[in-house]
């Protein structure tokens, strides 16, 4: 498989209309090319007139371990052009930053999640280059999630940086086809190219897109650790409107959740209970771990972890986003006082639950602390999105 911006230094021709331009990339540590040098010292080899670059959340290189952590602008120490901050003083590019380059490259590993912000910083870019009259050209990357689609549609007014638009939590695209999809329901009117991959099959296993085997995994965010934690985002991403850990400050964050107040093996057993239709595809194993930083720091917690890597992995039956609502269900019956939503700004959202930000409403918040909701009650909230969101992405998909 080749990505976008091996096809764009490998073949002359694609590189030809950049002659003679100024030119920015946006782009972060995964931003890298097979023999994994990165994108910004590739491109300058290659003789690209590199004026200007940018970091999104968790900056350029990375730097930054939790969530709400700003990096600042600097000055590449090697190349000496400036590196804008998309997650500092400001979250769109300024006027002043736009006008350091004529056509811009995006190059970002995304993990197919609304609520990861890099579709956000893509939507800003284009909005920025549509004002300002630049070019944006996607480099594209796999979907390391795949096609599948899960999880209720963002609600009108319910737009944030971890929401750019009205897309189920699960969307199925690269980001190069979530362009095409800005671009079009946002109106924009902007100079927009896509370097396509080559070789990108996302309904073929094991990978399901992703290179198994053929490109090594080097984490797009500081948390992002493997493929296996990309699978199961979608849902454990709403731990962090919660108080159960996420494994932030283990080694496997994100694919787990736990508390030292909770008992994992009874909510597996009331998670089957509920909806053994929704643990499918996976394996679950209940495990002990200990926070060495953030919730539950240095406190042995009770937890579960999620295995999306040994062959009872079944892609189109795994469903990240309802097992991670399940738990929070088992766990509000199991213990119906318990303390689970998190109060707190989240991603600069000051009026609003973090859990209802996540999910771009308060529909799945409502049924959990529900004691009459059953699981069918969520799927017939949630299917009727998932099915119209199918049918608005397809003229966007180009693979």
């Amino acid at each position: 498989m080749k990505f976008g911006i091996d096809r764009l230094l490998a073949d002359p021709a694609l590189r030809k209309p950049l002659e003679g331009k100024r030119v920015a990339l946006v782009a972060h540590p995964a931003s890298v090319m097979p023999d994994l040098t990165h994108s910004l010292d590739a491109l300058s080899a290659a003789g690209l007139k590199l004026t200007a670059a940018f970091g999104p959340q968790h900056g350029l290189r990375g730097d930054k371990q939790d969530n709400m952590m700003e990096s600042p602008d600097f000055n590449d120490p090697r190349l000496g052009i400036p590196v804008f901050s998309l997650y500092g003083e400001v979250r769109r590019p300024t006027g002043q930053s736009m006008s350091t380059f004529d056509v811009v490259l995006v190059d970002l590993q995304d993990l197919g999640c609304r609520i990861y912000t890099f579709i956000t910083t893509l939507l800003y870019v284009l909005e920025a280059a549509a004002e300002h009259g630049k070019e944006v050209w996607v480099l594209d990357r796999p979907n390391p999630a795949g096609r599948p689609i899960e999880g209720m549609t963002l609600l009108q007014g319910w737009e944030s940086f971890v929401g750019a638009g009205p897309m189920p939590m699960r969307h199925g695209m690269t980001l190069g086809e979530l362009g095409r999809w800005f671009i079009d329901h946002f109106k924009l009117d902007v100079a927009y190219r896509v370097i396509e991959m080559e070789g990108y099959r996302p309904d073929e296993g094991p990978g399901f897109g992703w290179p198994l085997g053929e490109r090594a995994w080097v984490n797009p965010s500081p948390n992002a650790p493997n493929l296996w934690m990309a699978r199961a985002y979608a849902g454990t991403v709403m731990l962090e409107g919660c108080t159960l850990s996420e494994g932030r400050g283990t080694t496997r964050p994100l694919e787990l959740f736990g508390a030292p107040d909770i008992d994992a093996r009874a909510v597996m057993g009331e998670m089957e209970r509920l909806a053994p239709h929704w643990l499918k595809g996976c394996r679950l194993r209940d495990i002990w771990f200990e926070p060495t930083f953030h919730k539950h720091v240095h406190q042995l917690c009770s937890g579960v972890q999620i295995h999306t890597e040994d062959p009872s992995y079944d892609h189109h039956a795994f469903k990240p986003w309802r097992l991670q609502a399940l738990a929070f269900k088992a766990i509000r019956l199991l213990y119906p006082d318990y303390d689970l939503w998190r109060d707190f700004p989240y991603e600069y959202v000051f009026d609003k639950l973090a859990i209802d930000v996540i999910n771009g409403g308060p529909g799945l918040r409502a049924w959990v602390d529900d004691p009459a909701s059953q699981p069918g009650d969520l799927d017939a909230a949630t299917t009727p999105d998932e099915l119209a969101w199918e049918e608005v992405r397809r003229p966007h998909l180009i693979y």
